[in-house]
């Protein structure tokens, strides 16, 4: 299927990466704010019905959308914004402190249609092109593993993509982002919206040390169960419930007991 051009002829530019099959230069970009330059990378999916439709929408003067990077199914590459500047990607969002998400990280637009269109499966090309791809631009912007993040992550309110049918696992084999192998699923207690206390604090506490943005007050609150959810559909996606039993909870102690920082920090000692 040929790649669709842009609306408007923008000047091409050369691409960063050699895994780029074709460049669509989209008039959606800027400057990144406070100096920053990319530390993380942020996947995406399309969740659109159709490669050219999502093509276009990123590619087309005022729609205020754009990624530096789109994976087709097929395995082919489009890069749309060079990544020393900012694309509009990720909209309100934070991560670890940082609420300008666009202007420290790198997007990538994976062609999928998403949860609202039946939301296939990623092609296994189409995920061998993502790793090639992050792989390169990980060397290039000397990005740590654990800030290879989804979309839901870092908008847990508002998004959930890639979702949970991503194989973050297939990745971080491959060197790509961080992950652990996620606790059995068992029944038994567990901690759900309406609940408040010690638990439910401590439980705030490490998904914020992790990264997320979310209040610790000891209230299992709407807000709580949106970041639940985004952590499940990454780190734990075979039940994505938002309701945080014994394997959410021992899969996140996990991820922060053997979280790379924490590790270099201890062996340094």
């Amino acid at each position: 299927m040929p790649i669709p051009r842009a609306s408007l002829e923008m000047e091409k530019f050369i691409p960063d990466s050699s895994v780029v099959s074709d460049v669509i230069p989209s008039p959606n970009f800027g400057e990144r704010n406070k100096g920053l330059i990319p530390s993380m990378i942020v996947l995406h999916y399309t969740g659109m019905p159709d490669m050219e439709g999502a093509l276009h929408r990123l590619c087309t003067p005022g729609t205020d959308v754009s990624a530096h990077y789109v994976v087709l199914e097929d395995g082919r590459i489009v890069q749309c914004v060079p990544e020393a500047m900012r694309a509009w990607h990720a909209g309100a969002s934070h991560w670890a402190g940082e609420d300008d998400i666009n202007s420290c990280s790198i997007g990538i637009e994976i062609v999928n249609r998403g949860h609202d269109w039946g939301y296939p499966d990623f092609p296994l090309r189409q995920i061998a092109a993502v790793i090639a791809l992050c792989r390169g631009i990980i060397i290039r912007q000397k990005i740590a593993k654990h800030r290879v993040l989804a979309h839901s992550d870092v908008a847990p309110s508002r998004k959930q993509d890639p979702g949970e049918k991503f194989p973050w696992r297939s990745l971080a084999d491959s060197g790509v982002g961080y992950w652990v192998e996620p606790a059995p699923i068992k029944q038994g207690a567990a901690l759900k919206p309406g609940h408040s206390g010690t638990d439910v604090r401590d439980m705030q506490e490490a998904l914020a040390r992790y990264g997320y943005k979310i209040a610790s007050d000891g209230r299992y609150d709407v807000a709580t169960r949106e970041v639940v959810t985004a952590f499940q559909r990454h780190f734990r996606p075979a039940k994505v419930d938002g309701i945080a039993d014994q394997s959410t909870l021992l899969t996140l102690q996990s991820l922060l007991a053997n979280h790379p920082d924490r590790v270099t920090t201890t062996a340094s000692r």
